[in-house]
């Protein structure tokens, strides 16, 4: 005991026996000496120790028992367990992008502007299918095809514009993504035979590579020209690696908004029967197109009916809905809709029966013109800013349509180390090594203008070509001063 300190004997005595107790000194049930015996062997007035054992009762950790004594009552302790070690347990992460400055415009992301979303009438078409006669059977559980009035509704869509035939079938899913998982897991799990091979563009979006991949498919890239694949250099690979499935994104591929010439796409689809390739054809872009006039999809192209077309709301409306579906041959989208059941049950009902609505009432057609006016001006803006601020030497894509170009810088400066820059000053991008299927991109990066203003769009660019200079003009007083003797 310390008879100089501030806190009272009593208090220090009831402190020391609760610490004895949580170390385990002293156990549950056992009993404590009386107090004049313990006052006795610790010197100190009889009464001080009842105050102390008082204090314990009172917190539940002294028991008195009248004629028995006092006894620390029953504790019961958590039982301790290892802490589980989740990172052997689990398989790493792909990419753990590690934390960056405040970012005020941001080039990175494939997607519509949200302040042109027009939410007034999302309100309302929301309201009028919440109060419709139907909306307890679309909060029921659902088909793994999908909500049926939609179905319906894209199938005679898909008919009437000379996509879909008599032998083909449709699923709905949530957003491109998942079909494109679905696909991966049909063609690629359980290591369905020796063919294990997916050609694709080169440079590609990132979620395309990783999710065949991750099925354990042999990716096999196909390098890109400003006109997207080149046909002589497809059918090399497709001679070469005979992969099982050929995945073309053939208007304004993603990320370098290149679209492939009408020529080109009948090539296409006749290597991939040439050589016996399942085509899948990732459409989710072509109604975002700003400059000249439609060309027909790879689907509406391939006589045979054995090509696979996937399509989403999530670019042309309310992404965060999920809405994407698949227009293939009827085995196909009955496997299809076996794997949904097992993944999710069903897409999200509501969102589908509102996106419904959405399209019927006009309002879908509206917002794709205000978005095509609006898409064109920003490319416009972009095209313009690339032009007027990058350093010179680098080169970019000029698509005409789309939500994304490809610029590549000149020697040597690599993007992220310009990234690293960019972000330093509030901008960012995603460099060209997100989109690898086989080769690097070291000097490339997508720039995304979709969400972007126009004001945006002229102020990253600016930040963009001055962390561009600055980067070229560090290699060039990095540069050595004395000669260095021949190597032989």
């Amino acid at each position: 005991m310390d008879h100089h300190a501030e806190t009272p004997i009593y208090k220090q005595l009831a402190d020391g026996i609760r610490s004895m107790v949580d170390s385990g000194a002293i156990q549950s049930g056992e009993k404590l000496p009386a107090t004049r015996e313990l006052a006795g062997h610790l010197g100190l007035n009889r009464t001080t120790v009842s105050a102390a054992y008082a204090v314990l009762e009172q917190s539940g950790i002294l028991e008195g028992h009248v004629g028995r004594g006092s006894f620390i009552a029953k504790i019961t302790r958590p039982q301790r367990t290892e802490r589980t070690d989740w990172e052997s347990l689990l398989p790493p992460l792909e990419s753990a992008a590690p934390p960056t400055p405040k970012i005020q415009i941001s080039f990175a992301n494939s997607r519509p502007a949200q302040d042109a979303f027009p939410l007034a009438s999302f309100r309302r078409l929301t309201k009028d299918v919440v109060d419709g006669p139907d909306a307890a059977q679309i909060l029921q559980l659902g088909s793994p095809h999908g909500h049926p009035p939609l179905r319906r509704y894209l199938i005679e869509q898909a008919v009437a514009s000379g996509i879909a035939r008599s032998s083909d079938d449709l699923i709905i899913t949530n957003g491109c993504q998942q079909a494109l998982d679905l696909l991966a897991r049909l063609f690629f799990g359980e290591n369905r035979g020796a063919a294990n091979g997916v050609a694709m563009e080169d440079p590609v979006y990132h979620g395309l590579v990783r999710v065949f991949a991750r099925a354990g498919a042999n990716v096999i890239g196909i390098p890109m020209d400003a006109e997207g694949i080149d046909p002589a250099l497809l059918e090399e690979v497709l001679q070469q690696y005979r992969p099982r499935l050929l995945v073309v994104t053939p208007s304004f591929q993603n990320p370098t908004g290149a679209t492939l010439s009408l020529e080109r796409r009948k090539r296409i689809v006749g290597l991939a029967q040439r050589y016996g390739a399942v085509l899948v054809e990732n459409d989710i872009y072509s109604e975002l197109r700003y400059q000249g006039g439609p060309v027909p999809t790879l689907k509406e192209l391939d006589e045979s009916g054995n090509s696979i077309l996937l399509r989403s709301y999530s670019k042309v409306s309310f992404p965060g809905l999920r809405v994407g579906w698949v227009i293939a041959p009827q085995p196909v989208i009955a496997r299809l809709a076996e794997a949904k059941q097992l993944s999710d049950l069903h897409s999200d009902q509501l969102s589908q029966a509102v996106l419904l609505r959405f399209a019927e009432s006009g309002e879908l057609t509206r917002h794709l013109e205000r978005t095509r006016v609006a898409g064109a001006e920003k490319l416009s803006c972009v095209l313009e800013a690339c032009a007027r601020f990058l350093p010179e030497g680098s080169r970019f894509t000029r698509p005409s349509g789309g939500m994304s170009l490809w610029v590549e810088m000149p020697a040597p400066l690599l993007t992220e180390s310009l990234l690293r820059r960019a972000t330093q000053r509030g901008v960012d991008f995603l460099p060209g090594h997100y989109f690898s299927a086989r080769r690097p991109h070291a000097r490339a990066f997508r720039l995304s203008f979709g969400g972007v203003s126009p004001a945006e769009i002229v102020q990253g660019l600016k930040i963009l070509g001055e962390a561009a200079c600055a980067e070229l003009a560090s290699f060039a007083t990095a540069a050595p001063l004395e000669p260095v003797a021949a190597l032989v």
